[in-house]
């Protein structure tokens, strides 16, 4: 149960809530709870059946797909406001979960039971809206994902990646492993790629670190 404190501070993740009628927002109060979830903690594994939805007001969440030779790729993540795509639509169709959604930073979430949840979509025109304009965001993600891992080509996306992240932090704190995982490759071909970019002198690296020294030479190679 949510109280009017809790309700204040949830909605400053959750505008769309201000313009909520009393009958709605009597039913979110009654029907929602806050769960805190720690770093490294799975969320949701792949084949489960979904009881509540999470929808997160602090932290991050990562959601991606392990192959049968167990390469990962990352498909999306989501944060302060926004939820689990494949979590809502498991939910909608009754389907089990398709992924692994695991916790990157320490989350706090609004949990909205699965039964809840599908009764609201169909009753509030106000929560509907979230929910499909959380979809076409997400989907247009996936979307993204999908064409950068069939049409170009692996050196591209690693520097793309790499100018992406040195943009917030340089050195880039990372292994060759987690690029990987993100990419949907193998950390044999990542690390190849990136002694060709040390060779190039566009990075250096280090034990878990990267550094970005040559930003434009590495936007050329992103670009081609």
């Amino acid at each position: 149960m949510i109280d009017q404190k809790q309700f204040i501070r949830i909605v400053q993740s959750m505008p769309f809530l201000q313009n909520a009628d009393q009958g709605f927002v009597k039913e979110f109060q009654r029907s929602a709870f806050l769960a805190q979830i720690p770093a490294r903690q799975d969320v949701f594994l792949e084949g489960d059946r979904i009881e509540a939805i999470a929808l997160l007001i602090s932290g991050i969440v990562r959601v991606y797909k392990i192959g049968e030779t167990g390469r990962e790729i990352t498909l999306y993540r989501f944060g302060n406001g926004s939820s689990c795509i494949l979590s809502a639509n498991a939910i909608l169709s009754q389907n089990t979960f398709p992924a692994i959604a695991t916790v990157e930073q320490d989350a706090e979430a609004v949990m909205i039971p699965a039964e809840v949840f599908r009764d609201w979509v169909k009753r509030y025109d106000l929560w509907r809206d979230f929910v499909f304009d959380l979809l076409s965001q997400r989907l247009s993600t996936v979307m993204e994902v999908v064409d950068e891992v069939v049409f170009h080509r692996m050196d591209r996306r690693v520097a793309a990646f790499l100018m992406k992240r040195g943009k917030d932090e340089n050195p880039i704190h990372i292994t060759h492993q987690e690029i990987a995982s993100e990419l949907g490759s193998s950390r044999e071909v990542i690390s190849r790629l990136l002694e060709d970019f040390i060779s190039e002198g566009s990075i250096r690296s280090g034990r878990g670190i990267i550094e970005i020294l040559d930003f434009e030479a590495l936007n050329s190679r992103s670009l081609v």
